[in-house]
């Protein structure tokens, strides 16, 4: 049994998951990072009586309604998207388009050929 896991746990995709999730989550933290230190206080210098994007809102009958915080988590998401395809997702897809190109080159007519006349030669006659 236990073997039975070691061999579940040493495949590609459960690897792949792994490292997904961990390269993802540290990627969270610097797009996280990013947005609420430096792209939510400058847009916070645009908005009006606002210092930040986070703060921002507006009320209706006493109801505040957080606006900023939406639209941060929305940005948050976003980045964190296009870092990850980026930077592991598009990477990591050439990689493997190459890798499957490399192992499925057919010979050209020029090594064909070359090869026919060596089987020709090795043939008793």
């Amino acid at each position: 049994m236990i073997e039975d896991f070691k061999k579940f746990i040493n495949q590609g995709s459960v690897l792949d998951l792994a490292v997904g999730l961990v390269i993802g989550a540290a990627f969270a933290v610097v797009i996280n990072s990013f947005v609420d230190g430096l792209l939510s206080p400058l847009v916070g210098l645009i908005l009006p009586n606002t210092d930040s994007l986070a703060t921002a809102s507006f009320t209706i009958s006493g109801a505040e309604f957080m606006w900023g915080s939406v639209i941060i988590a929305v940005i948050n998401f976003l980045a964190i998207a296009a870092a990850v395809f980026f930077v592991v997702v598009r990477p990591y897809n050439h990689w493997k388009e190459r890798s499957a190109t490399d192992a499925d080159v057919e010979p050209t007519n020029e090594e064909k050929m070359v090869a026919l006349l060596e089987e020709i030669a090795r043939q008793p006659r």
